[in-house]
């Protein structure tokens, strides 16, 4: 399973502590310095079932400064997918990547239920 997190972000933070305690084995990925590529952000989407705009950060300053609320409506799927690979901080973290499951953002229930613990 891999986590991808920024280590200023409280969020990350507490879900790394939550897998932790959960004895959840990860390896932990800088969203920033290693962003996910575009075929590992079609994986998520299609995993997790998620719209694509969820990926997005939409409360973080690349998001506002992109134009992305605008953008978003008119982008192809593609397009969206090349936008977050190509800057970690539009993509909203953490994001759990596991070989049937991918969860973005952090929510502690969610973790359990589709985590089994």
């Amino acid at each position: 399973m891999q986590v991808y997190q920024y280590s200023k972000c409280s969020t990350c933070r507490k879900a790394l502590a939550w897998l932790r305690s959960n004895d959840v084995e990860f390896e932990s990925i800088d969203i920033v310095t290693s962003t996910p590529n575009v075929a590992t952000l079609r994986r998520v989407l299609e995993r997790s079932g998620l719209p694509i705009k969820k990926l997005f950060n939409t409360s973080g300053e690349a998001y506002r400064q992109g134009g992305y609320s605008q953008r978003l409506e008119t982008m192809t799927e593609g397009e969206a997918l090349t936008e977050l690979a190509a800057n970690g901080k539009l993509v909203k973290r953490p994001l759990l990547i596991g070989e049937d499951v991918a969860l973005v953002g952090f929510d502690a229930a969610t973790y359990a239920s589709k985590l089994g613990k």
